[in-house]
This record gives C-alpha cells, structure tokens and sequence, in this order.
C-alpha cells in the first residue's frame, strides 16, 4: 500500500508543479465549468437541440449516468472513505486554497465526466469525443489543482464507466427479468 502513496505524492506533485500557467489557467476554466455538472447539463441541451432523436437519446441517457455516478461517489463513496485531500505542501501554487472540504475520495467531478461522456458514446461517438476533452482535461485538473489524488480520479472514472453501463443495462436487464 506504500507503493500506491509514493505513486500518488509523486504524481500530484508533478501534475502541480509541471502544468504550465496557460494550461493551468484552461484547466481552471473547465473545472469551473464543470462545476455542479453545469458542462454536462450544456452538453445535453446541445444534443437534444440539435441531434434529433439520437441527440435526445445520447442526452437522456448520459444525464442518467451522470446522476447515478454523482450518487454512487458522491453520495456513497465519500462517506465510506474519509480519505484527506492531498497535503498542501505538495501544491505550489495558490488553487489548493480552493478546495472543498469533503473527501478527497473518489473524484465525483471525474465520476460525472466519464459517466457523460461514456454513456452518449454507443449511441453519437462523435459527440462523445468532443465531450471526452474536456473530461480529461477535468481530470488532469483534480490531481493538478491538488483536490485529489491520481488514484482518487482512477476510482471516479470506474465509478463513470460503471455508471454509464448500468445505465445503458439496465432496460435490457429490466426486460429481461421483468
């Protein structure tokens, strides 16, 4: 388990250190974007206004993702595991004053993003891969901001892709035990 914390403390520190100050200033922008899925929710209306059936489709589907990932790591994931945020000394720079409180346990803005963003992909791909940009750069943007660490994102991407595959399930599942 050391391991794990050394890889975690080695790659906050650089993703914090290394980011250059127009990245970091991009990577701002979308985490503030992003912030109370206001990203996902535009994304969404875009869709529906403008992809037709399949645009309502994708929407519909990676909003239920979305909302199912924001209470799997939100809801239940940050109150199991009370994991501190990483410590301050490993930021150099002055965003790691702003960071919640909360757990730093799983990252619930990656859950949402991947949730999205892998939810809309089976049925409008193309619309996925724009939406898949600034989900990556959203989780750069946890490690580097010093809100969480590396293996906080990992855990909320499996946390959206599991979300994004219940949701896209369960229909079937429902038909099929119903």
């Amino acid at each position: 388990m050391s391991d794990v914390r050394d890889v975690d403390r080695l790659l906050t520190q650089r993703a914090a250190g290394r980011i250059p100050p127009g990245v970091g200033g991009l990577l701002s922008v979308v985490e503030e974007t992003a912030e109370s899925s206001k990203l996902w929710c535009g994304a969404a209306v875009a869709m529906t206004a403008f992809g037709g059936r399949r645009g309502r489709r994708s929407a519909a589907a990676g909003l239920a993702a979305l909302a199912l990932a924001q209470l799997l790591s939100n809801g239940v994931g940050k109150q199991l595991i009370d994991r501190p945020r990483p410590p301050k000394e490993w930021i150099p720079h002055d965003e790691v004053e702003d960071r919640p409180d909360s757990s730093s346990f799983p990252s619930g803005h990656t859950a949402a993003a991947v949730a999205f963003t892998a939810a809309v992909a089976p049925a409008w791909p193309l619309a996925a891969a724009v939406c898949a940009v600034p989900a990556v750069l959203l989780a750069v943007e946890r490690v580097q901001s010093g809100a969480h660490y590396p293996t906080d994102v990992a855990a909320g991407a499996l946390i959206g892709l599991g979300g994004a595959w219940l949701t896209r399930r369960t229909p079937r599942l429902l038909r099929h035990w119903l």
